[in-house]
């Protein structure tokens, strides 16, 4: 593994330990020409994945980019950093187990959105308000009050 401060290809590992819910295996790493140290993760990747893109373009799947989009709208959530860890390896998961490797983004992103629903639903919100592109205050309105439960339904009308 090259190290990422001075490029030295001979580093080593000092320490491995399970990750993410035993799915990746941490392993810290030492340089012995900078002294420098650091942090690789090592998954098992069933297939490679590419993305069709709305307008037909395709890319690799990158699973930092789907992490980064996760991340965000989690930010100041009081989520567990494992707890997102798992629900992302889960996410990978899906997407390598679904028998293509060709997968559209609109798939993905219904996914995340699907998982997100089940863990936090200002997250979800938030990154629903990214994927499907809101305008305007009126669609972030919309969005919600489809989460709302009806107040017919609550017998009593308006609280």
């Amino acid at each position: 593994m090259r190290c990422p401060f001075c490029g030295n290809v001979d580093t080593q590992v000092k320490d491995s330990r399970p990750a993410e819910d035993h799915v990746a295996i941490r392993r810290r790493r030492y340089c012995p020409a900078c002294a420098g140290r650091f942090t690789t993760y090592e998954r098992v990747q069933l297939r490679d994945l590419v993305v069709i893109k709305k307008q037909g373009k395709r890319e690799a799947f990158d699973r930092d980019k789907l992490e980064r989009s996760i991340r965000i709208a989690l930010q100041k959530r009081p989520v567990d950093p494992e707890r997102v860890d798992q629900m992302i390896s889960g996410i990978v998961r899906r997407l390598e187990s679904m028998g293509d490797s060709d997968v559209p983004s609109d798939k993905i992103g219904e996914i995340v959105m699907e998982t997100l629903a089940r863990i936090d639903t200002v997250a979800y919100v938030r990154f629903a308000s990214v994927y499907k592109n809101f305008q305007a205050a009126d669609d972030f309105e919309d969005f919600v009050s489809e989460l709302r439960p009806t107040e017919a339904a609550d017998g009593d009308g308006k609280s």
